[in-house]
């Protein structure tokens, strides 16, 4: 794989790493089978990242989801949003 896959959207107001969209330089997706989570996300008071950036999947550890592929994920973009507690990968979808 060449190409990292973009984080096109999070909507997770309460992460230090989204103001006018993630500005981490790269998420890693983490989580447990059937929920895939953005172990990026921190709810800190601080912004964190880059002033601007656009960022992409790192490395996902869901080795089950289809667009996974030597750990790294294969989906056109990726979609982040709410969740319990965090942030999940909305882009995240089970073998």
């Amino acid at each position: 794989m060449s190409v990292m896959t973009d984080v096109t959207e999070c909507t997770v107001s309460n992460c230090s790493f989204n103001h006018d969209g993630c500005t981490a330089f790269a998420v890693t997706i983490t989580g447990e089978p059937q929920d895939a989570s953005c172990g990026t996300f921190i709810s800190l008071d601080a912004d964190g990242g880059l002033p601007r950036a656009q960022a992409h999947v790192g490395a996902c550890q869901r080795i089950e989801c289809i667009f996974n592929k030597d750990l790294m994920c294969g989906a056109e973009s990726v979609k982040v949003g709410s969740a319990t507690s965090g942030a999940d990968c909305l882009t995240y979808r089970p073998a």
